[in-house]
């Protein structure tokens, strides 16, 4: 009951703040700006993150009344580091460095702070817990690309939101079954808070916001904070160990569209000799848009895809697959899902096949916004 409660709470604080912050960033012209890269054609607020992180932190103060979430101390503070600083690159558009210091300091603070530390392979090619040398950069780097694959994904309307709701679930069930109430809690409230931006960034026309880095700072640091708790050294997921049930396998499986669109499209930029943060429109949602598909079409597209990889890794642990192959199975998904369906496709979009026209017909039909019930959608959302 305290679990539905505080997801209600989480919800009705994002869904009570969010036209407020839309105001506020309209009045303040704190929007995103159309240009030749991005997809949006009208200046849209960029505060979508503050909004997650309110319904966040009120859905965990109501927790607090019967459960003790002092733990989480430290995560909110990290929350809240994540959210100016991506807040303040909205708005000041922070350099690149400027943005990964902060985000190693924060990780630091969780390692030395928190004890979040990723210091356990629990069973994969035989290790088990790793040497603190070891594992503090291990954990810097892991956490570091999640908080920055979370933020690249954020390319379509209703993406990188829906995207952290799956994930949130799909951890939340993983913390309640082996028994860490505190994480589910998080997990919790996290996607709770989500719920309303996303119908609002989806369906929303005067009422559409951006979660901005703000938010997918924030989030990527929550996804962070999930995978170093399922991995570290102690946890209460290790009562899976001896189940042979893979945890690298499943936190990678969860995590596996926006880590290796993210590690594609920047070794595709290393190679063509640009910077790694040059922006372009390689990612994987972009092919999808290519496509004709609609923003809506292209975010479940994606999310079933991220599932699938999940799905695939379930039934290799149930046919009794190893840790090891059940490792493999993700990675090899994952490049497919990737690597190989976007080149294959960037093939048949440049050489103008007859599939791609196909393609494109049915890609028309996913844009909802013709119909009937979007415009319904869309008023009930602004009326919000």
């Amino acid at each position: 009951m305290l679990y539905i409660l505080s997801f209600l709470v989480a919800i009705q604080s994002a869904h009570w703040i969010h036209p407020r912050l839309v105001r506020i960033a309209l009045d303040k012209n704190i929007v995103d700006n159309p240009n030749a890269r991005k997809l949006q054609r009208r200046p849209t607020p960029v505060l979508g993150g503050i909004a997650v992180f309110f319904g966040s932190v009120i859905g965990l103060g109501c927790a607090s009344i019967t459960c003790d979430c002092s733990e989480l101390f430290i995560v909110v503070v990290a929350m809240m580091i994540m959210l100016y600083t991506g807040t303040m690159d909205d708005i000041l558009d922070l350099s690149p460095a400027l943005r990964f210091l902060i985000e190693i300091g924060t990780v630091l603070l969780l390692i030395f702070v928190g004890g979040y530390t990723l210091n356990d392979f629990h069973g994969l090619w035989g290790l088990n817990q790793i040497p603190q040398g070891v594992a503090i950069p291990l954990t810097v780097f892991a956490a570091v690309g999640i908080i920055n694959a979370i933020n690249l994904i954020d390319g379509v309307d209703g993406l990188s939101s829906g995207y952290c709701i799956l994930t949130s679930l799909l951890f939340g069930v993983m913390f309640w079954y082996v028994g860490d109430r505190t994480m589910c809690m998080l997990a919790v409230v996290a996607a709770g808070s989500l719920i309303p931006f996303f119908f609002h960034n989806v369906f929303g026309k005067n009422s559409k916001m951006f979660i901005g880095d703000g938010g997918t700072l924030v989030m990527g640091i929550v996804m962070s904070v999930f995978v170093i708790r399922i991995l570290r050294h102690g946890s209460m997921s290790e009562v899976y160990d001896a189940a042979n049930i893979g945890l690298v396998p499943f936190t990678l499986a969860v995590l596996s569209v926006p880590v290796f669109d993210t590690l594609r499209v920047m070794t595709t930029r290393i190679l063509k000799r640009k910077s790694p943060f040059h922006p372009d429109k390689t990612h994987l949602h972009h092919m999808f848009i290519r496509l004709g598909c609609s923003h809506a079409a292209t975010t479940l597209a994606i999310l079933i895809l991220n599932f699938f990889v999940v799905l695939c890794w379930w039934v290799s642990y149930m046919a009794g697959c190893s840790i090891d192959v059940q490792l493999y199975i993700v990675l090899v998904l994952s490049i497919l899902i990737t690597s190989g369906l976007y080149n294959f496709m960037e093939w048949h979009i440049r050489h103008k096949t007859h599939f791609v026209r196909l393609l494109h017909r049915i890609g028309y039909r996913t844009h909802l916004n013709r119909t009937g019930i979007f415009f319904w959608l869309q008023k009930k959302m602004d009326r919000m």
